[in-house]
């Protein structure tokens, strides 16, 4: 982590070059440092202000920008990657991040054109059509910026695009219609491109993106959930990537689930992915309560976004919402944070496999609960961040993968009970 955000939590707490940061921290020590239980909230001995999270979200924000598209792209692959998952267009959301919390026009314009420069580099123009890394994004991303900026006409243009994408015969073809070309998952398949459409409809308005071009979307991933679970008894809904039944956020269960879960669905519909939710809860590592990465896989190894516990406290939080009469979604969100914050700090910093990503577990749970715990535990895993002096051996920007990850997570810290986890939460 740069020095200039170090200096702003040597401020706050004293840490220096020979503290805790640079080295992971089992749940004990943590527990020792929040000095809390769920009955009797305390401030974490930890826990930075909102004022230095918003500090060192600007700082590191700033060198973001510089590494990925002011200094010239120091990471020549990045130019090359126009995804907001690893690619440039993650440069472009943290910006928009930045200036819904702190309305610097500056960081308007700079997302702006560089969400210009991705609309211009063919891959994003092919391919792929979620909003984490196809064209889904870029659109998404663009009416946005420019309803922001008040350019109608460029709203109105990537506005226009995304709607063609959403006329695409490919999307809503069920397996009755030949439809397994496109897979079904957050990141390259149909779920992710919902997750675009929920985006626009969130910022420009419901029905921006009309529901008659989405129900059938929601139909063809219901549809191929229970062709791909024709061969399992217990499981309403499966899914396969590339041969594999993922249960995880990026190309499985879990980020399909939490798509659905903002639809408006049959009984049926709710039937099965209640069931399939259910089914999840039911065969979780009964050691640890974490969950596999994939349907019979044994190993009980990953805690993150992309698999496991993380991002089923975050899918569970949702349907406790969307089914408020269901206890047992909210029982078992519950215990999935607390899969999270039990098995302490990884070793990564990013959304998709490190500290961000787990943070943003406790930030849904605090909105779901009201229950400060998780506040705090979200801001001790932040405060971590800050306080991470070691070298960095790799200079990974990115949003899912680097360090534009934490400028967000330290963004969302200054109002916690508006936090959404990026190209995930609504």
């Amino acid at each position: 982590m740069s020095s200039s955000v170090v200096e702003i939590v040597a401020e706050q707490r004293g840490c220096g070059d020979d503290g805790n940061g640079g080295e992971a921290v089992d749940n004990g020590e943590l527990d020792h440092l929040l000095l809390r239980t769920s009955s009797e909230p305390t401030a974490p001995t930890i826990s930075l202000s909102r004022e230095s999270f918003l500090r060192a979200a600007t700082l590191l924000k700033d060198q973001v920008i510089e590494a990925t598209w002011k200094g010239g792209v120091t990471d020549p692959g990045m130019v090359l990657d126009p995804t907001v998952y690893t690619g440039l267009l993650g440069t472009a959301f943290t910006c928009l991040k930045s200036y819904e919390v702190t309305r610097n026009h500056q960081d308007l314009l700079i997302c702006a054109d560089i969400i210009d420069t991705c609309a211009n580099i063919p891959r994003a123009t092919t391919r792929h059509v979620t909003f984490l890394c196809g064209r889904g994004g870029v659109y998404a991303l663009g009416a946005v910026v420019a309803n922001y900026s008040g350019h109608q006409s460029k709203r109105d243009f990537f506005l226009g695009l995304f709607l063609e994408v959403a006329e695409e015969r490919e999307l809503p073809a069920g397996p009755e219609e030949g439809g397994f070309g496109m897979s079904y998952d957050l990141l390259y398949g149909r779920a992710g491109f919902l997750w675009a459409a929920l985006f626009l409809n969130r910022y420009l308005g419901e029905g921006t993106v009309p529901h008659h071009l989405l129900s059938p979307i929601v139909a063809a991933i219901l549809s191929g959930g229970r062709v791909g679970a024709a061969d399992h008894e217990a499981c309403p809904l499966l899914y396969r990537f590339h041969g594999t039944r993922f249960w995880g956020a990026a190309n499985g269960l879990a980020g399909i689930l939490h798509v659905l879960l903002h639809f408006p669905l049959s009984e049926e519909d709710v039937k099965d992915v209640q069931g399939t939710l259910r089914y999840m809860m039911k065969n979780r590592f009964s050691n640890s309560g974490n969950y596999p990465c994939s349907e019979g896989n044994p190993r009980d190894k990953l805690v993150q976004w992309a698999h496991g516990a993380t991002c089923m406290a975050i899918t569970l939080a949702k349907a406790s919402q969307v089914f408020p009469k269901e206890r047992d979604f909210r029982e078992a969100a519950v215990e999935a944070g607390e899969v999270v914050w039990k098995s302490g700090l990884v070793n990564k910093v990013g959304l998709a496999d490190g500290v961000s990503g787990n943070a943003y577990a406790f930030l849904s749970l605090y909105r779901l609960t009201g229950d400060a715990v998780y506040e705090e535990r979200a801001k001790t895993f932040a405060s971590y961040l800050c306080c991470d002096t070691r070298e960095e051996t790799e200079r990974d920007y990115s949003l899912f993968r680097g360090l534009a990850g934490p400028v967000c997570l330290w963004f969302d810290l200054a109002s916690p009970e508006d936090s959404k986890f990026p190209g995930y939460e609504i």
